[in-house]
């Protein structure tokens, strides 16, 4: 016979799942520990044994989103046949991600659940290494051979990371603002915006 109690990774996962359901549905002013342990079924004490505090549970979806986004965006590089198909990759996985997770992407843009303690951040930031490590080092021969434009790695990030990161936020603020589905331009954008990345990251030799 099943236990009558979910066990740990269960629960973690109905409250995961519902707080991104409730946040999908209701926004920012929706999303209370109230709406999320009603859709999920799990009670309060248990919400707080395992995330100690509803700020928890908020910054594990934030990790849990952006972890999502990352394992889409990596391994797109990692795939890609060359340096430049390599950048624009990145972008159109990201972008795409948004495509095709809106409710996770407004997670990562617009709800404001990043972690808000040293031990949250440095739990993210443990999670984000693994997957960063990996673009990095696929970026090294690149950048060694001149394909690609030698810049200090956070420079690279920003110039990588920031244009599709600022268009995936005013899009999906569009679309909460008017209720209206902007998918158009997010479209016209996965078409023209890789190629202008990658000029801007393209070395003497590229």
């Amino acid at each position: 016979m099943a236990p009558r109690q979910p066990r740990g990774e269960e629960t973690v996962e109905r409250l995961l799942t519902a707080a991104l359901d409730v946040f999908a549905s209701r926004g920012t002013g929706g999303f209370t520990v109230t709406a999320v342990t009603a859709a999920s079924g799990v009670s309060l004490g248990s919400l707080y044994h395992h995330f100690g505090t509803f700020d928890g549970l908020a910054a594990v979806l934030y990790e849990r989103c952006l972890m999502r986004l990352l394992d889409r965006l990596v391994p797109a590089v990692e795939q890609a046949d060359g340096a430049a198909a390599g950048i624009r990759a990145a972008v159109v996985g990201y972008l795409g991600f948004v495509r095709d997770e809106p409710a996770a992407a407004r997670v990562i843009h617009l709800s404001g659940f990043a972690p808000r303690t040293p031990e949250q951040a440095a739990a993210l930031a443990r999670a984000k290494a693994v997957r960063l490590d990996r673009l990095m080092a696929w970026l090294g021969p690149h950048t060694s051979a001149g394909r690609i434009v030698d810049l200090p790695a956070p420079l690279v990030e920003m110039l990588l990371i920031g244009p599709p990161a600022e268009l995936a936020r005013r899009w999906l603020a569009a679309g909460a603002q008017t209720g209206a589905d902007p998918g158009g331009d997010l479209a016209a954008a996965i078409e023209l915006l890789p190629e202008r990345v990658w000029q801007s990251l393209r070395g003497p030799q590229g």
